[in-house]
């Protein structure tokens, strides 16, 4: 075996990121490294690269114990790396990219000839004839790509790690890299491919392993497995999982609050429609990838859309910046709230008005009196666990974090809430809090856009589910259809249509 990792755990404050995970990578082969979010993809990748020490566990290379403790030693062990975002210089020409710390030299200074030359050979090597006295920047992010892996297997030569390398690309692009990965399959490279999506998987792929919270759940031949057994390994959840929840037959007959048409936007989503209803929660199912973020952010403005409209009672509503989806009446809750969503050295009080404040304007600002009043009122509706509405947001948990991020959205008073795995990462009190009060907020007719990777959760919530792969809209749920089985079949079902 080319590369075996033995018991592989890491662990952070409070997570296990690995739980004594093994992985053998074979010589001429390409092996789908797969699993959701915290699944523990990452941190293996940075364990195996030494960007991560890891706490327990071996790894050998072709039978002899590694350690490597920095990304340049795993070069030199023979392992590299390509990311979604490629790691080069644009600035620079493709020679220097290529050649970048190994350069060609003549009396102690760079050789600029030989160093193209080289550049070339290695190039030609991938079925490119390209400039490359040319800057980086100026080529398309497929041969940007490719670049990367001519110079990740100059320097390594071994191992290749290619983690989500298509995510930015059209299928003319995709199937230029695919013939370059299969090319070095056959020269004996051993290829570890991170991607969300299935059909690249099966199209390239030799072996499957997918992680899940940490621990390894299967390692099998791509062949063996179809897209069902895939997702149910990835997901948890085997088929009748759970009894359907009962849903007032009516649902469907809420007036209309939002009615979308066409809006998309290339590269990221592909045009769809929808029309939410007032005092609705519409759920947004697929897997890591598929569009459900994507989608959000067009609705909130996060990215501008290329095409379609947005409209309510009144007529065309404007989402072209978050200014503006605030203005009338959205707000969004977004995934990584430690990131996105919070502003941890700012109080709790100014955490909770930040929206409100943004929606009247900096030059109008809300009396200190009101914001304690604001901040009081969402601290006891909502339970957030403090002592003090001035203390800094960052030193709560994860749960009241996330009930804080709600609040500053609730103080508004938003028509349409958009809610992007509102109750990841937190404990199982919280959770059942926050499903609550999403079913409190649609009874007072707010309409509700819930994404979640929680199957069951989006059955408990919802009154429709949208499910979406590869970046599209393909199947709508409603009624009695809302259940997980259901669910699951249309983010497996292949060539299915919204």
């Amino acid at each position: 075996m080319l590369l075996s990792i033995r018991s592989l755990t890491k662990t952070f404050p409070g997570t296990r990121a690995l739980d004594e995970v093994d992985l053998d990578i074979a010589a001429g082969e390409v092996h789908a490294l797969l699993g959701e979010n915290g699944a523990g993809k990452s941190t293996l990748i940075k364990c195996l690269t030494g960007a991560y020490r890891r706490d327990g566990g071996t790894i050998t290379m072709e039978g002899a114990p590694i350690d490597p403790r920095s990304t340049l030693e795993a070069r030199q062990l023979g392992i590299g790396t390509v990311y979604q975002e490629v790691n080069l210089l644009p600035n620079l020409t493709v020679a220097q990219n290529l050649m970048f710390g190994a350069e060609p030299r003549r009396m102690g200074l760079i050789d600029g000839r030989a160093m193209r030359r080289e550049a070339d050979r290695l190039l030609r090597q991938y079925g490119l004839e390209i400039d490359v006295g040319r800057d980086l920047g100026a080529y398309s992010v497929a041969i940007q790509q490719i670049v990367a892996i001519a110079r990740a297997v100059a320097q390594s030569g071994k191992v290749l790690i290619l983690d989500e390398p298509t995510a930015s690309l059209d299928r003319r692009e995709v199937e230029m890299v695919f013939d370059v990965v299969r090319g070095l399959r056959d020269r004996g490279l051993g290829i570890i491919f991170v991607s969300h999506f299935l059909d690249q998987v099966f199209e390239l792929t030799d072996r499957v392993t997918i992680l899940r919270n940490g621990r390894k759940i299967v390692t099998e031949a791509t062949a063996r497995l179809d897209r069902m057994s895939l997702i149910q390994h990835m997901l948890g959840r085997d088929l009748d999982h759970a009894a359907p929840v009962t849903r007032a037959p009516d649902a469907d007959a809420a007036p209309a609050l939002l009615r979308i048409e066409g809006l998309g936007r290339d590269g990221v989503i592909a045009p769809f429609d929808l029309t939410v209803g007032q005092g609705e929660v519409v759920g947004l199912a697929g897997l890591l990838g598929s569009g459900r973020t994507e989608t959000a952010e067009l609705l909130f403005g996060l990215r501008p859309a290329q095409t379609g409209t947005v409209r309510d009672a009144n007529g065309a509503v404007d989402l072209r910046s978050p200014r503006a989806a605030i203005a009338a009446g959205f707000g969004f809750a977004p995934e990584d709230r430690k990131t996105d969503g919070i502003v941890g050295d700012l109080s709790i009080r100014e955490n909770i008005i930040l929206a409100l404040q943004a929606r009247r304007g900096w030059s109008r600002p809300i009396p200190r009196s009101e914001q304690n009043q604001l901040a009081d009122e969402y601290i006891r509706r909502l339970d957030i666990r403090t002592s003090d509405r001035e203390k800094a947001i960052g030193e709560l948990s994860g749960g009241n974090q996330q009930k804080a991020v709600l609040a500053r959205w609730l103080a508004m008073n938003p028509r349409f809430l958009i809610l992007d795995e509102p109750t990841r990462g937190i404990d199982v009190g919280a959770h059942a809090q926050i499903l609550r009060l999403i079913r409190t907020l649609t009874a007072q007719g707010m309409s509700v856009l819930v994404i979640s990777s929680e199957i069951d959760e989006l059955v408990a919530v919802s009154d429709r589910v949208i499910v979406l792969r590869d970046r599209r809209h393909v199947a709508q749920l409603t009624g009695q259809q809302v259940t997980g089985d259901q669910i699951m079949r249309a983010i497996a079902q292949e060539g299915a249509a919204a």
